[in-house]
C-alpha cells in the first residue's frame, strides 16, 4: 500500500494568482478549474474563482488550492487573517495552524526556491545553517502562507 499526503491551501479569490507563483517557485504542471468550469453561470460573481487547483512536479512536490466561496481577497494576503509567525528571543510564535515544510538534498536546491519563494515575503528565520541542518529558513510569502525550507541531514546513527 501507498500513501501520498498533499498540502490543500484555501484562499479567497487568489488561488490562481498563488498557483502561478508556486509554479514559477518550484516549476512543474499547474491545473486550474473554476466554479464556472463546473457549472456555475458564468455572469456569477466568483464564477472565475478556482474551485479545483495543483502544482505538481515530477521531482514529489505538489500542492494544491482553491478559493473558498464567497470569500473575497483580503490585503495583506489571503491568508493574513488566520494568524501571523514572528521569532522572538530564539523561539518561533505562531497562531497558525499550519506551515508548509519543503525539505531538498542539497543546500543549492534550497537556496533557489528560498530567492524566488522569498520575493514580496516576510522572513521569519533567514535562511542559514542550523544545529540541524545545513539550511533551514522561515518564511511567511505574500499570501500569508508560511514555509520552512530546509536541507535533509545526513543520517548519523548512533
Amino acid at each position: 500500500m501507498s500513501i501520498t499526503t498533499t498540502t490543500h491551501l484555501n484562499f479567497r479569490g487568489d488561488a490562481r494568482a498563488a498557483l502561478e507563483f508556486y509554479q514559477s517557485v518550484f516549476g512543474g504542471t499547474i491545473t486550474i478549474a473554476t466554479y464556472g468550469d463546473f457549472g456555475m453561470p458564468a455572469d456569477a460573481p466568483g464564477a472565475e474563482n478556482v474551485v479545483f487547483g495543483q502544482v505538481e512536479t515530477a521531482d514529489g512536490f505538489r500542492v494544491m488550492a482553491y478559493d473558498i466561496p464567497g470569500q473575497a481577497a483580503q490585503a495583506g494576503g489571503s491568508a493574513a487573517s488566520v494568524g501571523a509567525t514572528r521569532r522572538e528571543n530564539g523561539v518561533t510564535l505562531t497562531d497558525q495552524p499550519f506551515f508548509v515544510s519543503v525539505r531538498g538534498e542539497t543546500l543549492e536546491e534550497v537556496q533557489g526556491f528560498w530567492a524566488a519563494l522569498s520575493a514580496g515575503a516576510s522572513v521569519v528565520e533567514p535562511l542559514a545553517a542550523s544545529a540541524w541542518s545545513p539550511g533551514f529558513g522561515m518564511l511567511t510569502d505574500r499570501f500569508g502562507v508560511t514555509w520552512i525550507l530546509d536541507v535533509a541531514a545526513a543520517y548519523i546513527p548512533e
